[in-house]
């Protein structure tokens, strides 16, 4: 007997193929196709409802939520039922047994370089583990979502080095000692390492992380180690990644990749028909790693996905080139700096500049529209445009935004407008989505938390290629966000619906399925704030067949698993 049994629904399994009508069985957490007059404990009627294999989201930051949020909202909630942490060199784990002042820096530093609020870090996660293997045996059998994470170089150079790892280079006994270690992960099921280079990744004392400090030699020892464990990838993000790699960053890619013989992945592949350069220059690094033995796959997303701004707290603003000077000081300081004429005069040209690379898009300030305020002044600005307050004001843009953020001591929510949601921008999406190297995601999911709501990429894609712009057909949009990224980490028997793989599934509405707006919400430990999102249109989550969602509700079930390196993926090579 079945243990549950989805009748008549339209099936779109994953690899690219014509959806077809069918009765969808699963017993025993797999999926089957039973024959006609099945007997089965429980039986829905899908008619008129898409089957589609659960979403793989393959860059979250969910390392620290899964802790006291098991159900990796909003994710789960949007289809996703395999989510890959551990990115962009950072993680919980390993933690050095003899300093228990490491855990406190580590709190600090994702507070800040990945916008987790530090009260829920300190009260939401119980920071029991030392060994990368410790902190996945920590969330084994308490997770709803499937879930797998690389590990981090920021973790293992401060497991090694001490506080050494910020600024220092390691001795020829620390690279094999921090190679070791990650040995030992990915032993232990790591999926392999993540590291950055990127010039925003700053830790909680403000300078830059760990493995930005990293050498070559380093980072392709590192490589190597992970070449010779099965299932494993790399992650690595560069300066290059927010605009446009350099020759020496493409050689980097491609030397990481080819020592390791497995697929590099980075994000995010900024995609603007402004910049019509940006993507032929980024996938260079694939093409040349290709002829090197070697695979670089670019992330991009597939949506637009606003981030709140704020002069008053810590946000993309302050990376711009110049900004973080006047952005970090005291708030009566910092707005009798902003109401210097000389000074915005000085920020404006350097926000415009060259070397603000894709940060130049947030210097229209015309464009921003005003989010919460927070004084009688700015009652009534809610929603409004900065730039039609500011003609009314006869102000410049900045002007105006500078005196309404100021009315509120700084407090003021921003919303920028994409600059890059023109046609010409979409058309140039949906034809570098056909490169073989180009994978949707990169929702930062778990991450900046009160900034971006990432999470909802799936549900509103398929809405959009259902009912707004669509660019690819429902087939192609649901492989996109299953079997490709299954494949990319070469998960095993997920990502399709297929006889005998997990029953890893989602049941939607093809006239409803989209996301709702992004809202904010007191939920985190500590009353921390995030901005959450509902799905539409999601009839049910169903994670190795038991159901983890059922019309956008959570139902308390927690199937998931810690999916491990070698045991839950095979390797995947670079040809």
């Amino acid at each position: 007997m079945l243990d549950h049994l989805i009748k008549g629904a339209t099936v779109v399994d994953g690899t690219g193929g014509p959806a077809y009508v069918a009765d969808v069985g699963i017993q025993g957490g797999r999926i089957t196709f039973p024959p006609p007059g099945a007997d089965a404990r429980t039986t829905e009627d899908a008619t008129g409802l898409v089957l589609a294999p659960g979403f793989v989201d393959p860059h979250t930051h969910y390392d620290a939520q899964l802790f006291w949020d098991p159900y990796a909202t909003p994710s789960m909630n949007h289809g996703v039922t395999t989510v890959a942490g551990g990115n962009c060199g950072f993680t919980l784990a390993p933690l050095h047994p003899d300093r228990p002042e490491d855990a406190d820096y580590t709190r600090r530093m994702m507070s800040k370089v990945e916008g987790m609020a530090l009260k829920a870090l300190e009260e939401g996660v119980d920071w029991s583990w030392s060994s990368f293997g410790e902190y996945l045996d920590a969330l084994e059998g308490r997770i709803a979502v499937n879930a797998g994470f690389m590990v981090g170089h920021c973790a293992l150079r401060r497991y090694v080095m001490g506080a050494d790892a910020v600024g220092g280079r390691p001795t020829r006994a620390q690279l094999a000692e921090m190679t070791a270690l990650l040995k030992d992960a990915m032993e232990a099921g790591a999926w392999g390492l993540s590291t950055t280079q990127s010039a925003t990744h700053s830790d909680g004392d403000g300078a830059p992380v760990a493995s930005r400090h990293a050498a070559p030699d380093e980072l392709i020892a590192l490589a190597k180690a992970v070449g010779e464990h099965e299932g494993t990838q790399i992650e690595a993000i560069l300066a290059g990644c927010l605009d446009q790699f350099s020759d020496a960053e493409i050689d980097l890619f491609v030397e990481m990749s080819a020592a390791a013989g497995r697929p590099l992945n980075w994000n995010v592949l900024t995609i603007d028909a402004a910049v019509p350069e940006r993507v032929p220059r980024q996938l260079t690094a694939s093409e040349r790693a290709r002829k090197s033995g070697g695979r670089i796959v670019a992330l991009t997303m597939p949506i637009l996905t606003p981030m709140n701004m704020s002069l008053g707290t810590f946000c993309a603003l302050n990376l711009i080139p110049g900004w973080g000077e006047v952005l970090g000081l005291p708030v009566p300081e910092r707005i009798e700096r902003l109401r210097d004429p000389e000074v915005r005069a000085e920020m404006l040209r350097r926000a415009d500049s060259r070397e603000a690379g894709v940060f130049r898009r947030l210097a229209d300030f015309g464009r921003y529209v005003i989010g919460d305020t927070y004084s009688p002044e700015n009652e009534g600005l809610t929603g409004r445009v900065v730039r039609d307050v500011a003609a009314e004001r006869g102000q410049d843009p900045f002007r105006c935004l500078v005196e309404i953020c100021a009315n509120d001591d700084l407090r003021t929510v921003l919303w920028p407008m994409p600059t890059d949601n023109d046609p010409a921008s979409w058309a140039l999406r949906r034809e570098t989505w056909d490169h073989e190297d180009v994978l949707l995601g990169g929702s930062d999911a778990g991450a900046h938390l009160d900034r971006m709501c990432g999470a909802p990429y799936t549900t509103r894609f398929l809405g959009d290629c259902l009912r707004g712009r669509k660019l690819v057909p429902l087939e192609r949009a649901v492989k996109m966000l299953s079997d490709d990224p299954a494949r990319l980490f070469g998960l095993r028997e997920r990502g399709r619906i297929a006889e005998g793989f997990h029953a890893d599934l989602v049941l939607f509405d093809p006239e409803r399925i989209d996301a709702g707006p992004a809202t904010l919400v007191h939920d985190l430990p500590g009353d921390s704030p995030r901005l959450d999102s509902r799905a539409v249109g999601v009839v049910s989550v169903r994670v190795n067949g038991v159901e983890t969602v059922r019309d956008d509700e959570v139902t308390g079930a927690i199937p998931g698993r810690v999916l491990r390196s070698g045991r839950d993926t095979r390797t995947v090579g670079t040809r």
